[in-house]
């Protein structure tokens, strides 16, 4: 849930990313934090398990102050895939702001695609969190190997969800932008619906979408346009 620093005179945002085990998730993150300007990034830190890792980053006060003087800071988190972690993968999605789903398009992933997408409900419901009026964002990864799903598809299995779907090759970086700027433009929209983030501290979501572009070294106020 984002968290308001009256006195630090800060907006903290969380955003997880889920998926299955060997997804793309962790290099959804590490390609972030390499794609972005190195003045406005934290620290690339990692947790460990016996089979998967948790890794997370802070990043920085993305330069944009809002008209009140306050600054906004998002904290990006991946959670293990394996099965035998789900108990983690509760504990970090609670507090969740959004979640970019990173799925694995290789045709013979479809099922833990989608024991993984309905574990992301189980907890999300877990963490008294409606699934229904929460921003989620998906990106269809390893676009670079055979055998995968074609983007007719995805945009088939998707059409009716209203989930923005995008995809991408995190090991080039290709589409993991673009999931990034979506992921939080909604999540932003989102939370300004709920707490009135533009009236109470003079945050406008356009402009504040430019700048995080802008980190990128990309021009624009909205994010790019997904598959579907």
């Amino acid at each position: 849930m984002v968290q308001f620093n009256v006195a630090g005179r800060e907006i903290n945002i969380k955003i997880v990313y889920y998926g299955p085990a060997l997804s793309g998730k962790t290099t959804n993150l590490q390609m972030i934090h390499k794609l972005m300007n190195p003045d406005q990034r934290g620290r690339l830190m990692s947790l460990d398990t016996k089979d998967d890792r948790t890794l997370f980053f802070d990043l920085l006060p993305v330069q944009f102050k809002t008209k009140s003087g306050y600054s906004v800071k998002l904290k990006l988190f991946t959670v293990p895939g394996q099965v035998i972690h789900n108990s983690t993968r509760r504990v970090v999605l609670q507090g969740a702001d959004g979640v970019a789903f990173i799925a694995d398009s290789q045709n013979d992933q479809s099922k833990n695609n989608a024991e993984s997408f309905r574990n992301l409900q189980d907890n999300l419901a877990q963490n008294n969190i409606d699934p229904n009026d929460f921003p989620v964002v998906v990106q269809y990864n390893k676009r670079d190997l055979p055998n995968i799903k074609t983007p007719d598809e995805i945009k088939k299995a998707w059409a009716d969800s209203g989930t923005p779907v995008y995809l991408g090759t995190a090991m080039s970086g290709d589409g993991v932008v673009e999931t990034f700027v979506r992921l939080v433009e909604l999540t932003f929209q989102n939370l300004d619906s709920k707490h009135k983030l533009q009236e109470k501290f003079g945050l406008d979501w356009k402009e504040f979408i430019a700048s995080l572009l802008s980190t990128f070294g990309r021009q624009g106020n909205n994010a790019p346009p997904g598959l579907c």
